[in-house]
């Protein structure tokens, strides 16, 4: 039973919210683009790509470019991802306390595809406690910032949008969230500033410890 600002399901993203990934991502993305001859800044790329799917990165490089990029172009990049992955990847500070105190069923809805999902969870040991609540922007016609990929997780999980609570790091999935009418708890503590995140329907905040307190202290009246 929940009070009436209550939640009954927890959504997180996953890159940047349970693994400490975008920071590792961004610069993989700035080499890959560059040898694709489109040289942009960091925090242009935060901007531009952060919280969107593979699909969409794609989309904009065609689009920028002008060209199709052909079948398996992105063979030999997915090892620089993986390499730098294997070296520097970590779960989020404080994730895993946040998780051992939080007293709500929890899924993960991510741009990234399954495949990632497992490799990234798995690496930084995560992965066991969303068995079989994983929800990727492959399952749905949209990723975000559309809501679709929320609402697909809540219908799964039998949760009314209003009783989700989503954990997000990037301006797109903070947009996505809201257009889903769930309340979002925005982490300021990664690659996209907190200024980019606050808006209305969102609580920003900087340290995963505080996550369980915020979240038990429902949605604001």
């Amino acid at each position: 039973m929940t009070s009436e600002h209550g939640f009954e399901l927890v959504v997180f993203d996953c890159d940047g919210v349970l693994v400490d990934s975008e920071v590792i991502a961004v610069r993989v993305d700035q080499r890959v683009l560059a040898d694709l001859s489109w040289d942009l800044e960091l925090d242009e790329i935060v901007e531009r790509f952060v919280g969107r799917s593979e699909a969409q990165f794609v989309a904009s490089v065609e689009q920028h470019l002008g060209i199709r990029l052909a079948d398996g172009w992105d063979q030999e990049y997915g090892r620089w991802y993986q390499d730098a992955f294997e070296r520097g990847l970590e779960a989020v500070d404080g994730i895993e306390e946040a998780l051992d105190r939080l007293r709500l069923p929890h899924c993960v809805a991510s741009s990234g595809s399954h495949e990632k999902m497992h490799r990234t969870l798995g690496k930084t040991g995560l992965l066991y406690r969303f068995q079989g609540r994983l929800f990727s922007a492959t399952d749905v016609a949209n990723g975000k910032p559309a809501p679709d990929l929320f609402l697909h997780a809540a219908r799964r999980l039998s949760t009314a949008p209003e009783r989700c609570a989503v954990v997000e790091d990037s301006a797109y999935g903070v947009q996505a969230a809201r257009a889903a009418g769930m309340h979002v708890f925005a982490y300021a503590g990664g690659v996209t500033p907190a200024a980019r995140l606050a808006g209305p329907g969102t609580t920003v905040f900087s340290d995963m410890r505080q996550l369980p307190g915020l979240i038990a202290a429902g949605r604001p009246a």
